[in-house]
């Protein structure tokens, strides 16, 4: 009797750990990194009407680009990321000119001096 208590506390808590381990596993699934659980390259695809301006200094920003610019620069770390990825890359982005596309769209809430890979926003 007293042995088979033992036995039944061990495997109690074999059983609460192992839940608990599976838990911790699952909860930390979905982050991807600086965009919560939204891909990196998803959110860069998302961009998409922003790459001719993110190529050249001087050309207008479009209307377009400026809507999707305002809902990510509430999230400068996961904008950085997106300006830095492969998809932004390979279209052709560069993130010193990026980083300057929310002061051309005249974004009153953009965060001025944030560091982005060597780049400040301004």
């Amino acid at each position: 009797m007293e042995t088979s208590v033992k036995y039944m506390c061990v495997l109690a808590f074999l059983v609460c750990m192992t839940i608990s381990g599976l838990n911790g596993v699952e909860g930390t699934a979905g982050y991807y990194g600086p965009c919560g659980k939204h891909d990196i390259e998803k959110e860069a695809e998302k961009l998409e009407a922003c790459t001719y301006a993110a190529q050249h200094r001087r050309v207008p920003v479009s209307e377009r680009c400026c809507t999707v610019m305002e809902k990510k620069v509430k999230n400068p770390a996961c904008l950085c990321a997106v300006l830095f990825s492969q998809t932004a890359y390979n279209a052709g982005v560069r993130p010193e000119i990026a980083v300057t596309i929310p002061k051309r769209c005249n974004i009153v809430d953009r965060p001025v001096g944030y560091q982005c890979g060597g780049f400040t926003l301004p």
